[in-house]
């Protein structure tokens, strides 16, 4: 029997996926579960398992190109007899396919998943660790590779056997091989990002807000590949980014600011940050325990409904080094205390850099932050992110001088906030109001995230 190998669907959201790498040639035996191809999704890179055992006859999609998810991308023959039939059939599927996309950086995802009666057929979609993407993740027997940690070891002439991986449940990263190479592994987190930034940045460790008042100069983004007169395809993270915003314009929404003082957060986080505590983890908490009095502004439209959530899981727009974007999900952040959940931001940036994160760990956000202020920028506004309620923008905070409840004049750090609504389910008043609670307890109670 001659199976058709097709293009997985690794996420609700992606209906094209790039082939990185195929891990066995044409020819190759195959047994079922072993490791067969890596797929690019929207923004990770995946091992994908076969269903069955027998031969890989015939390679369809080569690696580097890219195929819509059902598309069939390989022939898996059941026995050596077959290859031959099965490679007749291939070249007849590549001359009636659409050509391939050859890019560098080509490959889409959007909203699809594999036909019904093709399921059986495809591959099995695995996280990165080899389980299914709707099962919990399982730590494997055998010795998990990312794909360019895989790469990097063939040039550098690393056993991968010798090492132990450092990545999430025991996965060797390109840092394992760079250290057993004996070269300092070079690492930098995302910083955070407006949805609206299209450019890449560099890494800041806390928002511009907390920043005492000799600090460094702002960081620069990352200079974008110097190509006079070309037109550089947009990558998989990029495209996607340009799909959800198309999307999001579909949306009527409006924005409303506010002025919040900062002056008890920055003390606070001066406290606190000795013990691993981070300016987006107080952030992000502020807004959690905000959202557990504004149920409106954590839910979504659907379907002439408002969709409530049964949690609040905020997420926070982080740009990446090598362009696009990706926002980590800080799940149930309401319920985690500000130190456990400092320590796992920290976590889902450092994963996120190097595509190891699930896809529920960066699309299951119900309210989304964006902070530029570490770039100097006092306001902006966001854009709406497909599926949500609203998305705050947040700019640096500043010394201001104002007016102060004795009739006098001081000097206190300020910062702007303006939040994006979809007015389909969200009015003026309810953004008004979560706007106003957000900073009675960033100026009045901050002592209280940290509880």
């Amino acid at each position: 029997m001659i199976r058709e190998i097709f293009m997985p669907a690794l996420s609700s959201t992606m209906t094209e996926g790039k082939i990185v790498s195929w891990e066995k040639q044409e020819g190759d035996k195959v047994e079922k579960g072993e490791t067969v191809v890596v797929v690019e999704s929207d923004k990770a890179d995946m091992d994908v398992e076969s269903f069955y055992e027998g031969y890989l006859a015939t390679i369809v999609v080569a690696a580097g190109n890219a195929a819509p998810v059902g598309e069939a991308i390989a022939l898996l023959a059941e026995s050596e007899a077959e290859i031959e039939a099965a490679k007749q059939q291939g070249a007849a599927l590549a001359t009636t396919a659409a050509s391939p996309k050859t890019t560098p950086e080509p490959a889409a995802a959007g909203v699809s998943e594999v036909p019904p009666d093709q399921a059986s057929e495809t591959l099995s979609a695995p996280t990165q660790n080899g389980a299914s993407s709707d099962a919990a993740p399982k730590k494997r027997d055998r010795l998990v590779v990312s794909p360019r940690a895989r790469k990097l070891a063939k040039e550098l002439k690393v056993d991968l056997n010798t090492l132990e991986g450092s990545g999430p449940y025991g996965r060797v990263v390109t840092q394992d091989i760079e250290a057993a190479a004996g070269k300092t592994p070079v690492s930098a987190a995302p910083a955070i990002a407006s949805p609206t930034a299209i450019p890449a940045i560099p890494a800041a460790p806390t928002p511009h807000i907390a920043a005492p008042a000799a600090a460094a100069p702002a960081p620069q983004p990352l200079a974008q590949p110097a190509v006079s007169g070309q037109a550089v395809p947009l990558n998989t993270l990029q495209q996607a980014v340009v799909r959800n915003m198309m999307t999001s314009l579909q949306v009527p929404t409006y924005r409303v600011g506010y002025t919040i003082k900062t002056d008890a957060l920055d003390q606070l986080y001066q406290q606190i940050k000795s013990k691993g505590v981070t300016m987006t983890g107080l952030l992000a908490k502020a807004v959690a325990v905000t959202l557990q009095k504004h149920p409106l502004l954590n839910a979504s439209y659907l379907d002439n409904a408002i969709q409530y959530r049964s949690s609040i899981n905020v997420a926070v727009a982080v740009a990446m080094p090598d362009g696009g974007l990706i926002t980590p999900v800080l799940r149930s952040a309401d319920q985690m205390d500000i130190y456990s959940l400092s320590r796992t931001w920290k976590d889902l940036v450092a994963r996120s850099r190097s595509k190891q994160l699930q896809p529920e760990e960066y699309n299951s956000g119900t309210f989304t932050l964006s902070n530029l202020g570490m770039f100097g920028v006092d306001r902006f506004d966001a854009i709406l992110p497909a599926g949500q309620g609203a998305i705050l923008a947040i700019g640096g905070a500043s010394p201001q001088v104002v007016a102060t409840d004795d009739g006098l004049f001081g000097v206190k750090r300020q910062m702007q906030v303006n939040i994006t609504c979809d007015h389909r389910i969200i009015y003026g008043a309810d953004a008004a109001a979560f706007l106003r609670d957000l900073a009675s307890l960033i100026e009045n109670d901050s002592h209280s995230l940290t509880l």
